[in-house]
């Protein structure tokens, strides 16, 4: 990306923290941010990944593995943004989990355990430590419109996905002034992540859609770099629907 494309440098000489991020949505928002003149911390649970991932990005990025969930990894993290640059302006919760399919009635409590320590409780732990090193400016959530109603198949993981946008509600009113809080709620993008709701049938889930295709990772990494940016320095509390048309419901 260049200014010809648009693209205003907004992050110069800032440093944001995107969990999960080694490929899909998360590496199109450390795309955006880097194009945008910012540096990018990423996260992820595969070290190869993360490699292949970094040599992509440039310079302007770096990585460190390990689980969402995981005290140790999170310690690791902010060490390695305090050692490298004494600062933290964004965070970008992005790593969720969804490792079951089907109706509540029939749901593993571990695994619905497991999603909420992950898509959640996470989430909160991130957010807190982020708030340590100082000069934290915005967080972005990355939920999905399956928090926002039901969700046949992936009930739980919506369920999960309700908290944590109310989870960027309560965040969103205890930080401010200080820090902004926002969320966006992507319907099915085209990434490894959703694969099993489009693959071998992507043209029959594209018709529910009024712009008659799926969201593509640079779909959702454009509406975070807003938010995350001073352009959107009077929004907070907020979760934006990226869902190409898919919430709207004629009347007839």
């Amino acid at each position: 990306m260049t200014a010809k494309d648009g693209v205003t440098g907004r992050f110069d000489a800032t440093v944001a923290l995107i969990t999960g991020a080694s490929r899909g949505i998360g590496f199109a928002i450390a795309q955006r941010l880097i194009a945008e003149g910012g540096s990018v911390v990423i996260t992820g649970r595969n070290q190869e990944a993360l490699d292949t991932a970094v040599a992509e990005l440039g310079p302007s990025a770096s990585a460190v593995c390990g689980r969402a969930d995981d005290a140790d990894h999170r310690a690791a993290v902010f060490a390695h943004i305090e050692r490298h640059h004494g600062r933290l302006d964004y965070l970008v919760n992005n790593a969720g989990i969804n490792p079951v399919h089907g109706p509540i009635a029939r749901l593993d409590p571990d695994a619905a355990r497991k999603t909420l320590e992950v898509n959640v409780v996470s989430t909160m732990q991130w957010s807190r430590d982020a708030l340590a090193v100082g000069g934290l400016r915005a967080i972005v959530n990355i939920a999905s419109v399956a928090g926002l109603g039901a969700s046949p198949g992936i009930g739980f993981y919506g369920v999960s996905k309700a908290a944590l946008i109310n989870l960027t509600e309560q965040l969103a009113y205890e930080l401010a002034p200080t820090v902004r809080v926002n969320a966006v709620a992507p319907a099915v993008i085209k990434t490894a992540f959703a694969r099993a709701l489009y693959e071998g049938n992507e043209a029959e889930a594209s018709a529910a859609y009024p712009l008659a295709r799926l969201g593509e990772s640079h779909d959702v990494a454009a509406p975070v770099a807003f938010l995350l940016s001073d352009d959107a320095a009077w929004i907070t509390g907020h979760t934006l629907p990226i869902d190409g048309g898919a919430r709207i419901r004629p009347l007839a």
